[in-house]
């Protein structure tokens, strides 16, 4: 019985404090301030877009000045480039010398080289219109062959006679050989030399003297080799009937 007791003691105890808990713990929560609203609540970080970056430079209200300068704080200065940042914009400057110096070479190369060849081409075209035409039937290398000859014959004869004779001599057998033999290769080199020679105004006023006098001398010596040709024939004829009418007086 005394068992019994104590056990039904146990389970009032137990009991009472179990109600005393629930009178003293509500089951609404109590807060110590007001609810918090969804305004107040943190944001989400975004979870794909990086957050954004707070702007760190100062803002200063207009008319706050310094209490100690009486002036407006002044705004910090950006900082000064680092020796490795001046090293650096030198190089870029070097490399982009070195690129223009490169590029105007490289013009300068190629218009030399376009100069050249286009010099080359006159060179050629120039000695090839030099060459009698096919119509013409003028052959060019034995024509050559025997105006060379002329002129060494022409130097071999005015061998001993002075500077002058030695030097002139051979190149006017030289000329008139050419103009005998290649007519028109020598009136195609006369063309080209003259085209040069106007170039420099003295040179071909100087051409054209010589050649004004050259026509006079032999429009000359062809007048008076007719006329001595013509005395020659009269002469001749003269002498034959002179010795016509002896001969037949003679008889």
């Amino acid at each position: 019985m005394a068992a019994r007791a104590r056990i039904f003691q146990t389970s009032a105890i137990l009991l009472a404090a179990g109600s005393t808990t629930a009178v003293a713990l509500p089951t609404r929560p109590i807060w110590a301030e007001a609810p918090p609203t969804k305004d107040d609540l943190p944001t989400k970080k975004p979870i794909y877009s990086s957050p954004p970056v707070p702007n760190t430079t100062p803002k200063y209200q207009s008319g706050i000045t310094d209490p100690l300068t009486h002036t407006p704080p002044s705004v910090p200065e950006a900082s000064t480039p680092t020796p490795t940042d001046r090293l650096e914009k030198q190089i870029r400057n070097a490399r982009i010398w070195l690129y223009h110096q490169a590029q105007f070479a490289e013009k300068r190369f190629n218009a030399g080289l376009t100069w050249a060849f286009r010099k080359e081409t006159d060179f050629t075209n120039t000695i090839a219109s030099l060459a009698p035409g096919p119509e013409t039937g003028e052959q060019l290398l034995p024509g050559l062959i025997y105006v060379l000859v002329a002129t060494m014959a022409g130097s071999i004869v005015s061998r001993n006679r002075n500077i002058l004779i030695r030097a002139s001599f051979p190149a006017a057998v030289g000329i008139t050989a050419g103009w005998m033999l290649i007519p028109v290769t020598m009136r195609n080199t006369g063309d080209l030399i003259w085209e040069y020679e106007k170039k420099v105004p003295a040179i071909a006023d100087t051409h054209m003297n010589i050649a004004g006098a050259a026509r006079e001398a032999y429009k000359q010596i062809r007048e008076r080799s007719q006329g001595t040709v013509e005395w020659a024939d009269q002469s001749a004829v003269n002498a034959r009937k002179k010795v016509e009418h002896f001969v037949g007086e003679g008889r």
